[in-house]
């Protein structure tokens, strides 16, 4: 191990390095996640220095109660296979002791994660398509900022295993994104977000209470985005309805990943969830 090798806390300034380097990799990250995800948690990022220069990076963000999401881990191209990244994922392991702990891992990758504790939960799947459909006219479908914030969280609470209220209210007020809800009689049954991102536009998190409700959002989404501009969703390939939602739109897969966990999964409401939040915060 190099001598001069130091593992701590990112600056909330030293994201914007691992969001650029998570974009070197193709991960196609949201063009404002470097100030949204540290709402999160502003103290789950990490980054290792060599001689001060950041050369890995890594976040396991907290959230209440008893709950981490692993994500960013990147070491640079030059500085691989010399045991850094590794160095790395343990100091920021040790912060989240006693945590249930999630990721969205490379498939290649899920022995290497079963080593540090972690099992596979089901497949994540990345669908590409394309926007600018029109939206549908429905007068259940609004701006998600007519909806009291408070009854967004409490129906996101159904689809994320921990409450993330500071990390919501930075995610549906970032520039460069849309949040569209399905009401009916003054209830909340569904939500989504669409942001653009390096290339396109993601949609995430997409949560519904039935297929018509998700459809309707999906829709409404995909017309914030122009017409022929990529559009992507990322969704639980354990929810059929969601497959179906995809393939009906004629999109298709460009990408997947294995949801690893260090214990039981959690509990949650897996036939509303349509589009997982982003694979770096869960």
């Amino acid at each position: 191990m190099d001598a001069d090798y130091v593992t701590r806390t990112m600056r909330r300034d030293e994201v914007a390095l691992a969001i650029d380097w998570a974009a070197q990799e193709g991960w196609n990250p949201g063009l404002h996640d470097a100030q949204t995800f540290p709402a999160a948690d502003p103290q789950g990022f990490f980054v290792g220095t060599l001689a001060d220069e950041p050369v890995a990076s890594i976040s396991v963000v907290k959230y209440e109660p008893g709950f981490a999401f692993l994500g960013l881990y990147i070491v640079r191209p030059p500085w691989r296979g010399r045991g850094l990244g590794w160095k790395l994922w343990q100091h920021a392991m040790a912060s989240a002791p006693g945590r249930l702990i999630g990721l969205d891992g490379v498939v290649a990758q899920q022995p290497n994660y079963r080593k540090s504790g972690f099992e596979l939960a089901w497949r994540n799947v990345r669908y590409e398509g394309r926007g600018g459909a029109p939206s549908p006219v429905d007068a259940r479908v609004v701006d998600l900022a007519g909806v009291p914030f408070s009854a967004v969280c409490a129906f996101d609470r159904a689809y994320f295993p921990a409450e993330r209220t500071a990390f919501l209210r930075a995610w549906l007020a970032q520039p460069d994104a849309m949040a569209r809800g399905w009401v009916e009689e003054g209830r909340l049954r569904g939500y989504g977000v669409v942001r653009r991102c390096r290339s396109g536009w993601k949609i995430g998190p997409l949560f519904a209470e039935g297929e018509r409700i998700a459809e309707d959002l999906f829709l409404a989404l995909c017309a914030c985005a122009g017409a022929g501009e990529a559009v992507y969703l990322d969704l639980p390939e354990v929810n059929p309805a969601a497959v179906a939602l995809a393939q009906r739109h004629h999109m298709h897969v460009v990408f997947e990943t294995a949801r690893m966990y260090t214990g039981r999964p959690p509990a949650l409401n897996m036939h509303g969830l349509y589009g997982v939040t982003t694979f770096e915060l869960g």
